[in-house]
């Protein structure tokens, strides 16, 4: 009796964990990618799988680019695209990648396709880029002639990549940089701005013969002046601001030769006040030497007054002349009797 009890509860366990065997089958292996990969005609193992998941890397994102790879005819190992995944790079990109440069006869091989797609450029556009080239449009760049003429020339640069040079080679930055000094040369070498307007293929004919793309990512297929302009008289403003300038240098100079006379006008005030004052301490000690004379013998009571007589004649001779000066500047026209 109790075997027949204990028979159906051993069935339904054996069935238990036989469906939690398969769940964690199903779930650790992905067993249908590898019937995807089988049915594709791609070789891969299902311990091959496992050990995937044993190296952190997603099935998928291996076996599904192995996939496209295989049916385009390239030639790739699993362990290539694990490698790559494994490093950090975008295998499906590098995959889709490889099949447009196999289709456009470009030669490219998985290790410099990866080498640029871990440089952290867009292989996929790089490939692109060389079949169908690219159209760089500059801003206006403003060059100035010899005669003093602003011309401001806005150009397309048409560029294809170079796979070659891709990794460690300038970007489009490089490019516009490189086009826009050869424009900005080109303007300043001419003497009329005129012969610029007339020939603006001049300056593109110019700017390709210099050879911008070297060391670049790209290579320059041509250089097209898609617009030109006259920008401001740079020369009659040079020549406005330096006539400005020289003005204030000569107004300063100016003030400052006028602050020179008056420094050296409030210097000579001071020495004639420090001249007055000594000829007040020179006649201050005339009555000194009188009365030192008066002591001595040297000098009489009738020599003081013929003294004092004289002054009194000279003073009354210095008012007159005065009082005659000051007539005539009252009536400069008057006839003197």
């Amino acid at each position: 009796m109790d075997i027949i009890s204990t028979g159906p509860l051993l069935v339904i366990v054996v069935i238990a964990i036989a469906i939690i065997l398969l769940s964690v089958l199903f779930t650790f292996v992905p067993v249908r990618l590898w019937i995807a990969a089988i049915a594709a005609n791609v070789k891969v193992g299902i311990f091959q799988l496992v050990g995937m998941r044993l190296r952190n890397v997603v099935p998928k994102r291996v076996i599904n680019p192995l996939i496209k790879a295989k049916k385009a005819g390239l030639d790739i190992t699993t362990n290539m695209l694990e490698g790559h995944y494994l490093a950090g790079g975008n295998v499906d990109r590098v995959v889709n990648a490889l099949i447009a440069a196999h289709r456009a006869n470009i030669d490219l091989s998985f290790e410099r396709a990866a080498a640029i797609d871990l440089a952290g450029r867009d292989v996929l556009e790089a490939v692109q880029m060389s079949v169908n080239p690219k159209v760089i449009e500059t801003p206006f760049i403003a060059g100035v002639a010899m005669d003093g003429i602003e011309i401001k020339a806005k150009s397309r640069i048409t560029v294809r990549a170079n796979i070659d040079r891709l990794v460690g080679g300038a970007g489009e930055d490089t490019v516009i940089a490189r086009v826009g000094e050869g424009i900005v040369s080109t303007i300043g070498s001419n003497n009329d701005h005129k012969k610029v307007l007339e020939n603006p293929d001049m300056i593109s004919q110019t700017v390709l013969t210099k050879g911008l793309d070297s060391g670049t990512a790209f290579e320059i297929l041509s250089i097209d002046i898609a617009d030109i302009d006259i920008g401001k008289n740079i020369g009659a403003e040079l020549q406005t601001d330096q006539a400005e300038a020289d003005k204030n240098i000569a107004q300063a100079k100016a003030e400052e030769r006028r602050a020179m006379a008056v420094a050296k006008e409030q210097e000579m005030k001071a020495r004639v006040e420090e001249m007055r004052a000594k000829v007040v301490e020179a006649e201050a000690e005339v009555p000194m030497a009188m009365a030192e004379a008066f002591r001595a013998g040297n000098l009489g009571v009738m020599d003081y007054v013929n003294f004092q007589n004289v002054q009194a004649d000279t003073d009354m001779r210095e008012s007159i002349g005065k009082a005659s000066k000051d007539d005539e500047d009252e009536d400069p026209h008057r006839n003197r009797g």
